[in-house]
């Protein structure tokens, strides 16, 4: 699920983190900044790597005739200035130049872990790569800065995958310079936050507390405290904070936006039940099996690779 949505709002790139990551990472956030549609396309990820690997070749440089297409020459150009390559150092100043101001608010930890998801649009399928690709359409289509677009993840239980859903995709708006964007969570039948999801999003570097409040229980009338989750710093006056209550919840409860957000399903289970979701300018079907599931095949097969399940997507 994070690749996904990362992928999805890929729209802008260059993290600035603290490490070296090395040329070829630099060379890719650089081509994923100021290349092509292609050169952001999930699909083309891996041929992307390999051009970019043989066009830096010994000394790190880029040439525009050896990128495949992924840049437009002009654009190069631009980048190149008087001469015909672009240099270690000006690849590292344009990535540098091209990172948006709302993504250095992100949590150190979160960002570093953003940063990671870029390089990886290799593992999305391709049912969750065009789910994402009918999701950004339409962010595209209707994104004004300093306006609220939203986006609804729905599963069944508001417990796990919607949970993460929503979460990644703030982490992913905010990464890519659009904090207007934002995501929210809902079920269609309601339990609680599981503490499973908490762990996991903590563990990325997101910041999540009980607030001593709980909401209405769903069933099986389990406690369902309310929580504050923290993905980034507050900015400037009026500026979009990085921050949610978060509980499960109907996706249609007052909480939640109300029309023309785009409800994106992550389980079959209430992709089936919802067929219609009320309100929903768009509905994106990009489902993932249930964490029980993978859970439950981890424990009966130990030696399993990590690689060989996703849990929660």
């Amino acid at each position: 699920m994070s690749f996904s949505l990362i992928a999805a709002l890929a729209l802008a790139t260059g993290p600035a983190s603290g490490g070296d990551v090395g040329p070829l990472v630099r060379a890719l956030w650089l081509v994923q900044r100021y290349g092509t549609a292609d050169a952001v396309d999930p699909a083309n990820d891996q041929r992307l790597k390999g051009a970019l690997f043989k066009a830096l070749g010994k000394e790190g440089e880029l040439m525009v005739s050896k990128l495949g297409g992924f840049m437009e020459p002009e654009t190069f150009n631009k980048l190149a200035g008087a001469g015909d390559r672009i240099g270690p150092e000006e690849i590292k100043r344009a990535v540098d130049a091209g990172v948006p101001a709302c993504r250095m608010r992100l949590l150190t930890k979160v960002r570093e872990y953003a940063d990671i998801l870029t390089t990886s649009f290799d593992m999305i399928d391709e049912t969750h790569r065009l789910a994402g690709s009918k999701l950004v359409r339409w962010i595209a289509k209707n994104y004004r800065p300093g306006k609220p677009l939203d986006v609804v993840v729905v599963c069944t239980g508001n417990s796990r995958r919607s949970m993460l859903g929503a979460t990644m995709g703030n982490i992913a708006a905010a990464y890519y310079g659009m904090p207007e964007v934002r995501f929210h969570s809902g079920g269609t039948a309601p339990t609680a936050f599981n503490n499973r999801t908490v762990n996991a999003l903590k563990g990325i570097g997101v910041e999540i507390e009980l607030t001593g409040k709980e909401a209405a229980r769903g069933e099986p009338q389990t406690a369902n405290p309310v929580y504050r989750i923290r993905w980034g710093s507050a900015g400037a006056t009026g500026e979009p904070l990085m921050d949610a209550t978060e509980f499960s919840k109907h996706y249609g409860d007052p909480a939640n936006p109300q029309d023309g957000f785009a409800a994106l399903m992550v389980c079959g289970e209430a992709d089936a039940a919802c067929p219609f979701v009320k309100g929903a300018a768009l509905r994106v079907s990009m489902p993932y099996l249930d964490p029980k599931i993978t859970i439950a095949a981890r424990m009966k097969r130990p030696n399993m690779p990590n690689g060989a399940m996703t849990w929660g997507g």
